[in-house]
């Protein structure tokens, strides 16, 4: 592994250096990581009501790409395209000024997205980590973006590089889309490279690798790592199956095989209790039940499968045994985490003309804020009775966008296939 590849990095527009003069603390109001705090779209934050007009704290233009925001201490960083590269950024969170720009990699791009990122970076500690769709991962300084160390899936890790033209299970493919996952001390990523090189889990200070395992070609979503029939196991939807991992060592826990003509789930598991729950628009919505198998070690099997409830590439939401999410006809649906049923189903809040319906969903206290890609905002109540819409208002253009809330702010960025606009908006 080369972990000083400098060359790949050329600083631009170096402002503020000298910013941190001690290590940066992460709040609970913070939004740091793909789906917030802990991976799964819920903000430490509640959310009443929506003002009428929302207040624009910030506008700024941004180049194309599909990567959502995060934000931390004051800081906010977001990776776009700009002069070929995929880019990341570091501004503040306060007026938008950059403090530093860091190219990673040359940019990629396809007939169905933008030329740019859509990995969402970290920031976690003194660090920020980031991927490019070519598979670079990097950790770059939080104070200035220097490179601290680099690994490439292909060159490093012995994947093979699947872009558009490729094929993984007979399909196109959309380059490296899974986020990686800080937990602890490790970075856990969803490389899938072979020879046991589909997840590893790396120290997020030097890079060295810890563990790898399984030889899955990658999905676009983020491994998760929970304590199910009390052992901890990181969770993790490739384009072949869902698997567990023994957390300490990589070790396979169990796998239940899920195949598409396609190759490319793109959910992020959601787990409740014992239940993992993982889908997309072929499979439909699948729970996943794992329980110990009286040696040890855990077993899983399916308890139920609902094709009414097939998601596309929006990531659903849990609050408690219940799932919001978006279905197939633009729908926005309430599922029981136990038996798989819809508890109910609300059409016509998604009016784009898009061909492919997308909401970014955020659990704010006992709401839940989502932001469809035409770009308003709706807050409605987290009822598994009845759909119970409490406001409604636009905020931005099309967008396939995960916002990040943090301490009241809602950052978010459109544009789908071209560049667009970067916002801060105070909801709260």
């Amino acid at each position: 592994m080369n972990s000083k590849r400098f060359d790949r990095f050329k600083r631009v527009s170096l402002l503020c250096l000298g910013l941190f003069t001690s290590s940066p603390i992460v709040h609970a109001d913070d939004w740091p990581s793909w789906r917030g705090p802990q991976n799964n779209g819920q903000s430490t934050e509640s959310i009443a009501e929506l003002p009428s007009s929302p207040k624009v704290l910030w506008k700024t233009k941004l180049g194309a790409g599909l990567s959502s925001p995060v934000a931390a201490n004051g800081k906010v960083v977001i990776m776009d395209a700009a002069n070929g590269k995929e880019v990341v950024h570091l501004i503040n969170a306060a007026n938008a000024e950059e403090v530093w720009m860091a190219e990673i990699d040359e940019v990629f791009s396809d007939s169905q997205g933008p030329s740019g990122p859509r990995n969402t970076p970290i920031i976690d500690g003194d660090y920020v980590y980031a991927v490019s769709c070519r598979g670079q991962l990097v950790c770059l300084s939080l104070e200035n973006g220097f490179p601290v160390w680099d690994v490439n899936y292909v060159t490093d890790l012995g994947a093979k590089f699947i872009g558009e033209k490729g094929s993984a299970e007979g399909a196109s493919r959309h380059g490296n889309d899974g986020s990686p996952l800080v937990d602890g001390p490790h970075i856990i990523v969803p490389v899938g490279g072979l020879e046991a090189h589909s997840v590893v889990c790396f120290d997020k200070l030097t890079g060295t690798v810890v563990w790898h395992s399984q030889d899955d070609v990658a999905g676009y979503g983020s491994p998760v790592v929970a304590t199910i029939a009390g052992v901890k196991q990181v969770i993790v939807f490739t384009a072949e199956a869902t698997i567990g991992l023994r957390r300490d060592n990589g070790e396979l826990l169990w796998r239940i095989p899920m195949k598409t003509g396609f190759g490319r789930h793109v959910l992020t598991p959601v787990v409740w209790n014992d239940i993992v729950v993982v889908g997309s628009h072929e499979l439909g919505m699948t729970g996943i039940q794992v329980s110990p198998d009286g040696d040890g070690g855990v077993k899983a099997e399916e308890i139920w499968v609902n094709k009414d409830a097939a998601p596309n590439f929006a990531d659903p939401v849990n609050v408690g045994q219940y799932l919001f999410s978006l279905g197939p006809k633009k729908n926005v649906q309430c599922i029981d985490l136990k038996t798989g049923k819809i508890q109910w189903d609300k059409t016509g809040l998604i009016v784009t003309s898009a061909n492919k319906a997308y909401s970014g969903f955020i659990v704010t206290g006992e709401n839940i804020l989502q932001l469809t890609d035409a770009g308003e905002l709706i807050l409605f109540e987290a009822n598994p009775k009845e759909f119970k819409q409490i406001s409604r208002t636009q905020v931005s253009g099309m967008n396939w966008c995960n916002p990040a809330l943090s301490n009241g702010v809602l950052y978010l960025r459109d544009g789908l296939k071209n560049s667009g606009d970067f916002y801060a908006i105070k909801v709260k």
